[in-house]
């Protein structure tokens, strides 16, 4: 069974290469959201095991999806990614996993 990843970003153009990056791993199934709303409609019809904030997110909004993730699934692992390469972002996940 593949690791459900939501990533999440403000640039449409950053987020599909962060979601293919993720899913070129045979484990791993990610699915991106550009919004705020998109992103808590996503986490709440899917079982997710990890989320993914990108770069662009405003201060604001990373609480409020946090708070929203929390309230849903308390053991959610919510990790910054702000690029660098698929080495560092499969690293990232990785470490966040273990």
């Amino acid at each position: 069974m593949k690791i459900q990843i939501l990533a999440i970003g403000r640039h449409a153009e950053i987020l599909q290469t962060v979601v293919r990056l993720v899913n070129n791993n045979p484990e791993w199934n990610a699915t991106g959201a550009g919004t705020d709303d998109e992103a808590i409609l996503a986490f709440s019809t899917q079982a997710y095991k990890l989320v993914l904030l990108g770069g662009g997110i405003e201060k604001e909004s990373e609480d409020k999806l946090c708070a929203a993730f929390r309230a849903l699934n308390p053991d959610i692992i919510i990790v910054q990614h702000y690029g660098g390469g698929s080495g560092l972002l499969t690293a990232e996940i990785y470490e966040a996993l273990n």
